[in-house]
């Protein structure tokens, strides 16, 4: 193993670098020797000042530094760097998070001529940033003698030539996206907002001449660069005006995009701009460097892409399932009764889905057939509860979350506080009434299917065998917990996916296209295709939760059984329903062994887990998406904590008719 660089071993390689790639990798070298152990900026520019001192204090050094220095120069190409580094090559969401998972997998190479992927090559990382920007003014003073020992007042033409044409570069990448379709057409007052990037190249122009003539320095240069500066101002004011669109009409991840690498561009020409006209171009060039090392630590991120450009969708699927969450949430005991019976209407029918589970599993199909079989058979059954206005318990969390986290834009004081803790507690009573009344309504009505068919003379929903595999899968005993959990995320997925389709259907405008469809008007007339479309845009978000969940429900086990994972899923209605069809085959008797007692011991934690999880989860996006600081969070922790000691069962019962009016 190669021992690590000193400053005597890199002094004396720089006397024998014959080779591009002899050089680039002293150049890494240096680096890594700069870096030390990471802990220090201070320490970190220490050593750049130690090196460059010695590099001026011997001649032949200085010499040596001189000839690797003009070869440098000569063998590589900086306008990747200073114009594309960081910036998506066709300007795509898709195309940019492949080039970063590129960048994570294949290494780099020094024998290039490149000066971006050289410095991809160098692995820039915070701590760059943060040392650069400790130099002091003797290390900047050396540098600027070692570097431009014939002109320090201003950058050499021949840098100058490349700050430009990066500029030109990036200027362009502006244009070409503010006169793009998607972007153009979404612009408040069109024509004007238009008319900065009409005027861009223009002024672009006007500085380019003016530098030419009259130098970095002069009075018509400053003027032409304010005015320079002034216009991308203004292009990026416009573009911005898309925002307001885009929250009314559906969110797009590729134009928010777009929108970003539009705003970095801008900030790309004002150090390039900055790095032209300075009298110290060292420090200015060093800032420029330092800008583009944090730039390409986050260029190679892929959290940070796509945290950065989903933050507005998950903002609108927050939204939006807020909207629809607020039907699940009762305040008083009328409502509770409402919501009690829903859940009874929808238990009845998870009942006839239970017979419908162990009908697919009597044909004894394939393994992803019967997956599907299953799946098709939930998705069926809990959109005929959404279209008969009853509920599912276990999909109310994932919407009703985001729902409570709107609830979060006023707890500024301790009122506010205190009624969000109320939501929580009437949020809480719904709960247990979607739950209660499911598990009243899927036992019983389970029972009575297996008592009609064994009247007449058909056999059981379970045979035997079928009933003692259901008591040991459901039982505490197993990795029930673990498959409850994850069942949760899957209710959680439902929601994410609901959300997504809803705001595509906005977006894509999908709700005019059906209304107006000049086929499907002429197949079922214009008032159904109006009809149509209307349905649609009002419930295409439950169409696509509950459609989206029953397959889950059906195909995810089958995928993980193909990865050899082994997880299940574990449904607290669905697994109430088929312990009572195996309690009915076992007889009495099963009711008082063990394998029982730890099925309803499984039952138990089932019902909490699958509620628990997925309101967790949404609940961290919603909260996410509100932006609420870590200080609330911990106000809103102490009030919840507050009301259960104080006042317990107002987290189960619904509050008196005086009590809920004041609320």
């Amino acid at each position: 193993m190669p021992s690590p660089p000193t400053l005597l071993s890199l002094t004396q390689q720089l006397m024998q670098l014959p080779h591009r790639v002899d050089r680039h990798l002293w150049l890494n070298d240096v680096v890594q020797w700069v870096r030390g152990d990471r802990q220090s900026p201070g320490e970190a520019a220490a050593r750049l000042g130690l090196l460059v001192d010695a590099l001026l204090a011997r001649p032949d050094l200085t010499a040596a530094w001189q000839s690797w220095w003009r070869a440098f120069l000569d063998d590589t190409d900086p306008t990747p760097l200073l114009a594309d580094l960081g910036f998506a090559p066709r300007t795509a969401f898709i195309s940019d998070m492949g080039q970063r998972l590129r960048m994570k997998l294949l290494p780099a190479t020094p024998n290039t001529g490149d000066l971006g992927a050289l410095f991809l090559f160098l692995q820039p990382e915070p701590f760059d940033v943060q040392w650069l920007q400790a130099l002091d003014e003797h290390t900047l003073g050396g540098l600027t003698r070692l570097m431009l020992p014939q002109a320090p007042a201003q950058a050499p033409p021949a840098l100058q030539e490349n700050l430009m044409d990066a500029l030109t570069y990036c200027v362009g990448q502006i244009n070409a996206t503010g006169h793009s379709a998607e972007i153009r057409t979404r612009m408040s007052s069109r024509d004007e907002n238009t008319r900065p990037f009409h005027d861009l190249p223009m002024a672009l122009e006007v500085f380019r001449q003016a530098l030419q003539q009259h130098g970095p320095h002069s009075q018509a240069c400053q003027t032409a660069a304010q005015a320079l500066k002034l216009q991308l101002d203004h292009c990026r004011h416009a573009a911005y005006t898309v925002y307001a669109h885009l929250q009314e009409h559906g969110i797009s991840v590729g134009i928010v995009f777009r929108l970003r690498q539009l705003r970095h561009l801008v900030i790309r020409c004002k150090y390039l701009m900055e790095a032209l006209l300075t009298h110290e171009p060292i420090p200015a060039m060093l800032a420029l460097l330092a800008h583009l090392a944090q730039v390409c630590h986050d260029s190679r991120s892929i959290r940070s892409l796509w945290a950065a450009n989903s933050h507005m969708l998950a903002e609108k699927v927050a939204q939006r399932s807020a909207e629809n969450g607020e039907h699940y949430i009762t305040r008083n005991a009328v409502e509770y009764r409402r919501m009690l019976g829903k859940a009874l209407g929808g238990g009845a029918v998870i009942g006839l889905t239970t017979w419908a589970k162990f009908a697919i599993v009597g044909l004894a199909l394939s393994p992803f057939w019967a997956g599907l079989a299953a799946g098709t058979n939930y998705a069926m059954s809990f959109v005929l509860v959404m279209l008969l206005h009853w509920t599912v318990a276990t999909k109310q969390p994932a919407v009703t979350a985001p729902a409570m986290a709107a609830k979060l834009k006023s707890i500024d004081n301790d009122e506010g506080v205190q009624g969000f803790v109320d939501e929580v507690a009437h949020l809480f009573r719904s709960q247990i009434a979607a739950i209660l009344g499911n598990l009243l309504a899927v036992v019983p009505m389970v029972l009575l299917i297996c008592l009609a068919l064994t009247q007449l003379g058909l056999a059981p929903m379970a045979n035997e065998a079928e009933a003692r595999y259901v008591l040991s899968s459901v039982s505490l005993l197993g990795p029930t917990a673990l498959f409850a959990a994850f069942t949760g995320v899957l209710l959680f997925v439902s929601s994410i996916v609901a959300g997504w389709v809803e705001n595509a259907f906005v977006l894509h405008q999908l709700g005019s296209a059906l209304r107006y469809h000049p086929r499907l008007r002429r197949w079922i007339g214009v008032q159904r295709a109006a009809r149509l479309g209307l349905y649609l845009q009002s419930h295409v978000s439950g169409l696509a939760a509950n459609i989206s969940l029953g397959l889950m429900l059906g195909l995810v086990p089958v995928i993980a059984q193909f990865f050899g994972l082994g997880l299940d899923v574990r449904h607290v209605t669905l697994s109430a329903g088929q312990i009572a069809a195996a309690a009915f085959t076992l007889g009495l008797p099963a009711l008082g062994t063990p394998a029982f007692s730890w099925a309803l011991a499984g039952l138990l934690v089932i019902g909490p887990l699958n509620l628990g999880v997925s309101f967790y989860l949404a609940f961290r996006v919603a909260l996410t998406s509100q932006s609420v600081s870590m200080a609330n969070r911990g106000r809103i922790r102490q009030a919840i904590v507050q009301r259960i000691r104080t006042q317990p069962m107002s987290f189960l019962r619904p509050p008196a008719p005086a009590a809920a009016s004041e609320v």
